[in-house]
């Protein structure tokens, strides 16, 4: 994949789920898609944004269309767009990438955000805090189990997704359990940031949590929140680093 063509006001959003979130949601985050030429001059959407994304060669998920139908019209008016795969929705492929002509990556990523070296990741896998979310990381990116998914009827795919997604939901709303995962998060950022002076940028998401943390020489760590909480995104230039809300 060729890096995203070079942005000097980068919008960030993450974790939507749409698809398992109300209809106001969706809708919000439709406008948001709507006015992100207003915000910025490119798109970086890391991971979740749907709750469910499977490409079966010819079948994609149909409760989407209209969130496609947005990203084709800002691919169309040309506004550069980058979709790291998060958790639910890293099973992308031919369609994102040769049809609605984003750069997607179906894991972490390093490339240049507002003219600044960064490491992109949704987050899932790195600092996770139940086994359940340790064990579904490692199948669901296993190739047999995306192989077996694959052989099922698309119709049969997207329910037993659909099922899973709310009891995985259920499962990860203990907060006891968020605050853990976000200071794991941030201590991971900021170690790596430590580690590899190079990089200028650490942008993760998957906790929920937004995040903005400076070290020297203007570096930073960011996790821009979940769209579905309220409308939080984030903005990134060459001097800044924002985190918003989308009303």
């Amino acid at each position: 994949m060729p890096p995203p063509p070079a942005a000097t006001r980068v919008v960030v959003v993450a974790d939507a789920h749409l698809g398992q979130v109300p209809p106001s949601v969706a809708a919000a985050f439709h406008r948001f898609l709507d006015a992100v030429p207003d915000l910025g001059d490119a798109l970086l959407i890391n991971g979740d944004m749907f709750d469910f994304w499977f490409e079966y060669g010819s079948v994609i998920p149909r409760r989407h269309f209209a969130t496609v139908a947005k990203l084709h019209a800002l691919r169309q008016a040309g506004l550069p767009i980058t979709f790291i795969g998060g958790n639910h929705d890293r099973w992308g492929g031919d369609f994102l990438i040769d049809d609605l002509g984003i750069a997607f990556y179906p894991g972490e990523a390093e490339f240049d955000v507002a003219g600044r070296r960064a490491l992109v990741a949704h987050g899932d896998g790195l600092t996770e805090q139940v086994w359940t979310a340790r064990f579904m990381h490692r199948a669901t990116r296993h190739p047999a189990t995306i192989r077996v998914f694959r052989a099922l009827h698309p119709s049969v795919g997207f329910w037993i997704a659909q099922q899973l997604s709310r009891k995985l939901a259920d499962n990860t709303r203990d907060r006891a359990v968020l605050d853990r995962a976000e200071r794991a998060q941030a201590a991971y950022a900021e170690e790596l940031l430590a580690r590899r002076p190079e990089l200028n940028l650490v942008i993760l998401a998957h906790t929920h949590r937004p995040a903005l943390a400076h070290v020297p020489n203007g570096r930073a760590y960011l996790n821009p929140g979940a769209f579905l909480d309220g409308g939080r995104y984030a903005i990134i230039t060459k001097d800044n680093v924002e985190l918003k809300t989308f009303h």
